[in-house]
């Protein structure tokens, strides 16, 4: 991060993923790319678009504490370590994977991250529709999400709730307080991870937890005036827009 441009790319992506993540979500479509148009590496980019969204998921938790207090400790202690260890996986994945295979894959992660974006509402019927108990069908389920996470986050909060919802869970505000109380877990170990490999650059990455966490704030009201589809489809372009960048980016070469 050298130039003027480059601080003022970052600081308006991570505001604006702030707002984002406060309405519903996606604020990895702003801030990923930014950080690989400003001319990061894609899993230095990636390792360092975790850290900046990070507090949002510890802000989220600290605000479901009450939904979390209902669920029996022994089984939020199980489903937690389950998406400890997936967590590791996939940021050990994220580490051992090279800046040429990244950039192959990104484009198809974030379309498929939005797709699952604009489609969560469709999701999370159907898995209600085919909901089961919580068996250790539901452990593996969460364990491979977890690995998802921990490599590429985008869409992982949807991806929860269909899990959520498969398990057999109604109680949106439970499923809401334990989807944000395991993304924090998930970031924990995925920042921690990250960190100690020196994936981080550190100075975008303050740089962008301060804005992520202004756009928060100022995201709050918004959350309460726009229209739920009109947030949803805005993402949707952002989504779809930054996926055709990355293809083209890969076809070019």
């Amino acid at each position: 991060m050298t130039t003027l441009s480059d601080i003022a790319i970052l600081l308006i992506a991570a505001f604006g993923a702030g707002v984002l993540n406060t309405i519903a979500g996606g604020g990895t479509f702003l801030t990923f790319p930014a950080l690989v148009f400003t001319g990061m590496p894609p899993v230095a980019a990636n390792a360092t678009s975790a850290v900046a969204v990070f507090p949002g998921y510890l802000a989220g938790a600290l605000g479901f504490r009450n939904e979390l207090g209902r669920f029996d400790r022994r089984a939020l202690l199980r489903l937690c370590l389950i998406t400890l260890a997936g967590g590791v996986v996939g940021s050990g994945l994220l580490l051992i994977s090279s800046n040429a295979a990244f950039s192959v894959v990104v484009p198809f992660l974030l379309l498929a991250a939005t797709l699952v974006f604009l489609l969560g509402d469709r999701i999370r019927a159907f898995a209600a529709a085919h909901a089961r108990a919580v068996t250790p069908q539901g452990a593996l389920g969460l364990f491979s999400v977890s690995v998802y996470g921990g490599y590429f986050n985008g869409g992982l909060g949807i991806v929860l709730l269909a899990l959520f919802a498969l398990w057999g869970m109604t109680d949106l505000h439970g499923m809401n307080g334990l989807k944000t109380g395991l993304s924090f877990v998930l970031s924990s170990i995925s920042v921690a991870v990250f960190a100690l490999a020196g994936l981080v650059a550190w100075p975008q990455a303050l740089l962008m937890m301060l804005a992520a966490t202004a756009g928060g704030y100022a995201g709050a009201p918004l959350a309460r005036a726009l229209p739920k589809e009109t947030v949803r489809w805005l993402i949707a372009a952002i989504g779809f827009g930054m996926s055709a960048v990355f293809f083209w980016r890969l076809v070019a070469g």
